[in-house]
């Protein structure tokens, strides 16, 4: 539902200069469209909606761009907004981000996440399926739960429940990838590995998870943290870069885990 500007707001005129890529394999190159008498209310999605209506009445191929839940949780509406990704607000995603923060006469660039393992598949539309790649990996655990009761039973340190709730948060929209001048997956890794290893559920498959979740995000292709936190500054949840720290952490400590492991004397093997 596109919103619609009462008498006393002032609607203004900007042109989107739009990254338009018919498939995965031709040229892509900038269009430039107008757009007339903008709600400051409307969302940047509501406007794209309104440029792809004109564009379909004129019988040319609409801009493609990925949404769904448009309320800042699925993390799919991921596109950058005048070279930032999600655009000019902190803490919010694409979908949240609303006209108001733009200028009568503005030229708005919009253009797809840029990131080699985020292949772009059509217009604003990119390939973040190396980010479900590297949760298959070792973002789940195998244990039970159980019901509400049995995990109200564990107890778990104030500290660390919140600090995992934090790391939960992530939407997996790739932003922090499209940040980083190396396309560093490091604060989604970091967020996902967090996430299990500060709660008791997760402690079985502690070191296999980040081991493997590490190696899967490297053969995929994402480049290595130069600790710059672009990635924080533009995670529409603000999830902060000291979990990179703490993944940095987890990963040596499953190194030695795995590489040094005691041998109990109730095996035997004694002199006779």
């Amino acid at each position: 539902m596109v919103a619609h500007a009462p008498a006393s707001k002032k609607l203004f005129n900007v042109t989107l200069r739009v990254w338009r890529q018919p498939d995965a394999k031709s040229p892509g190159q900038f269009v430039d469209y107008p757009a007339k008498d903008v709600n400051p209310d409307m969302s940047f999605l509501e406007l794209l909606d309104v440029v792809n209506d004109t564009l379909t009445r004129q019988g040319e191929d609409p801009i493609a761009f990925a949404h769904d839940c448009r309320e800042g949780i699925c993390g799919t509406c991921s596109c950058t907004i005048n070279g930032k990704p999600h655009g000019p607000g902190r803490g919010i995603a694409t979908c949240q981000t609303y006209m108001r923060s733009f200028q009568e006469g503005d030229v708005i660039v919009v253009e797809p996440f840029r990131a080699h393992s985020f292949p772009v598949q059509k217009d604003l539309i990119t390939d973040r399926s190396a980010f479900d790649k590297i949760q298959q990996a070792g973002g789940f655990i195998s244990v039970r739960t159980g019901a509400a009761p049995d995990a109200n039973s564990i107890p778990v340190p104030k500290e660390d429940a919140d600090l995992a709730m934090d790391a939960a948060q992530c939407i997996q929209c790739g932003a922090c990838v499209a940040a980083c001048k190396n396309a560093s997956a490091m604060l989604f890794v970091a967020a996902k590995v967090s996430q299990f290893s500060l709660l008791p559920q997760g402690q079985p498959e502690r070191e296999r998870r980040v081991l493997n979740m590490v190696s899967t995000m490297d053969a995929l292709g994402f480049g290595n943290c130069t600790n710059q936190y672009e990635c924080s500054a533009v995670c529409p949840k603000l999830i902060s870069h000291d979990f990179i720290a703490r993944l940095n952490r987890e990963y040596v400590r499953a190194l030695v885990k795995t590489k040094f492991k005691p041998v109990s004397n109730a095996a035997g093997g004694g002199a006779g």
